[in-house]
């Protein structure tokens, strides 16, 4: 792949200096659901570096090393820890982008700091007093994602314990709420509130249509609502956007259903920028 094709033409993003706010730029946070193997995981990478580089779009890179929410004890998880952040911190290095996975246990959270720019908390574990503390003592900015059982404004009391360590940057994702069995819902107005907290707020727009557990041994999932979705939290003012994409995602070893693909993608992310522009006329 190699830095230099992209090194000239694009500033690379700084997580832990973002700013917030109507004048600030749309964060993209993408990638697939689980990192598959080296080359799809980097073609991944390179396809969505060059689009941030053609729309001028601050970009970070998501993958997971290990799933270990996956609905079935069958399911493929992942490469693992080690191998999983060897591949992230190979396409950090060779594509010059931030890059983001989340942890499960608190084992993983000192060598995940040594390679990631973001720690993401997954939704099942963000109560999890011990293991926010954990991660927000390694001073990397964290990417907590609100619980499909929270209300927004619960948030408060997970930032709260983050800022007892320290004062480092919390970015809050929106990922729908629970909704009868199988299901999810989205509340835009959480956006607004969540945001109250001074915390920039991502909306994760391919987890907001999934179906948790809906296809039996795996979740399933509505991928044709999630550009709307997306289009919707821009306008409500959100201050990112975190979607997952793959080649082929009805192939893809996790969150298929839920997964758009990436010919799909420059079209969105044009329209997302557009949207954010006509709500923010100061950005460039």
């Amino acid at each position: 792949m190699g830095r230099d094709r992209f090194s000239h033409m694009h500033k690379t993003f700084q997580p832990d200096s973002f700013n917030t706010g109507p004048g600030s730029p749309l964060i993209i946070i993408a990638g697939p659901c689980v990192i598959e193997d080296v080359d799809t995981t980097s073609e991944i990478a390179a396809f969505l570096k060059q689009l941030a580089v053609e729309l001028d779009l601050p970009l970070v890179f998501k993958a997971s090393f290990d799933k270990a929410n996956r609905t079935s004890i069958q399911s493929y998880r992942g490469p693992g820890l080690d191998k999983g952040l060897a591949i992230l911190a190979a396409i950090k290095e060779d594509l010059d982008i931030p890059v983001i996975s989340d942890i499960h246990e608190a084992g993983q959270i000192g060598p995940a700091s040594k390679v990631l720019d973001i720690i993401q908390i997954p939704a099942f574990l963000c109560r999890q007093t011990d293991f926010l503390l954990a991660a927000a003592q390694t001073g990397k900015p964290l990417n907590v994602k609100k619980g499909q059982f929270l209300a927004p404004w619960d948030v408060n009391n997970i930032v709260e314990k983050i800022r007892t360590i320290g004062r480092q940057k919390i970015f809050l994702t929106e990922r729908g709420t629970m909704f009868g069995y199988n299901n999810l819902v989205v509340d835009f107005r959480g956006i607004s509130i969540m945001q109250a907290t001074g915390c920039p707020v991502i909306f994760d727009a391919t987890h907001s249509v999934q179906l948790p557990g809906g296809a039996g041994h795996s979740s399933g999932g509505q991928r044709e609502h999630a550009p709307a979705l997306a289009k919707a939290a821009v306008a409500a003012g959100a201050d990112g956007i975190f979607l997952e994409g793959h080649p082929d995602p009805d192939k893809a070893l996790c969150d298929g259903p839920n997964s758009l693909p990436l010919d799909d993608l420059r079209q969105l992310f044009t329209q997302l920028k557009a949207i954010r522009q006509a709500i923010s006329p100061e950005i460039e």
